[in-house]
């Protein structure tokens, strides 16, 4: 935003502190009106036919912008990706320990990317992978939802799974 002495427009409209019109005014008429309150002209509209000003205090004005964004960011929620790896051939401990992982970063409400990778002549046997991810999502119903289906990517698979909201 424009301030004070960095407005080039010879006549701007000016709008006072209470949010009233004062009409088309020369650009020092502005500044003295803003100074005798001693508050900024700030220039609100550039593009407007005369260009749009305000009488207002600027300091004020961007604290509490920059309240508002920090809020803002306080508010949002960052999902992050987590990724468990399994292989075609997993044992049964190997897959419960992947499994208590997976289900530890969905409850913290991350993601979670199940990828097997085929080595070496197990990618002939793609459906032994396709079922142990069928598993996985399986036992990962009730705290996860499948967000992308299992699919082979070059030579690994992967499914995504998203965490319920139980709001």
């Amino acid at each position: 935003m424009i301030v004070n002495e960095g407005i080039r427009a010879r006549e701007v409209r000016l709008i006072d502190q209470n949010g009233n019109q004062l009409g088309v005014k020369s650009k020092n008429e502005a500044l003295d009106i803003a100074t005798r309150v001693n508050l900024d002209l700030v220039l609100v509209a550039p593009n407007a036919k005369p260009p749009v000003a305000r009488i207002m205090d600027y300091g004020k004005y961007k604290f509490e912008q920059q309240k508002k964004e920090k809020e803002a960011r306080k508010n949002q929620k960052v999902i992050n990706l987590k990724e468990v790896r399994l292989s075609p051939t997993i044992e049964e401990h190997d897959f419960n320990t992947k499994l208590r992982n997976a289900v530890k970063f969905l409850e913290k409400g991350d993601k979670v990317k199940a990828s097997i990778r085929f080595r070496g002549r197990a990618i002939t046997h793609k459906e032994i992978g396709q079922r142990v991810l069928d598993r996985f999502a399986e036992a990962c119903q009730e705290v996860a939802t499948v967000e992308t289906k299992p699919k082979m990517e070059g030579r690994s698979m992967f499914l995504v799974l998203a965490p319920k909201n139980e709001k």
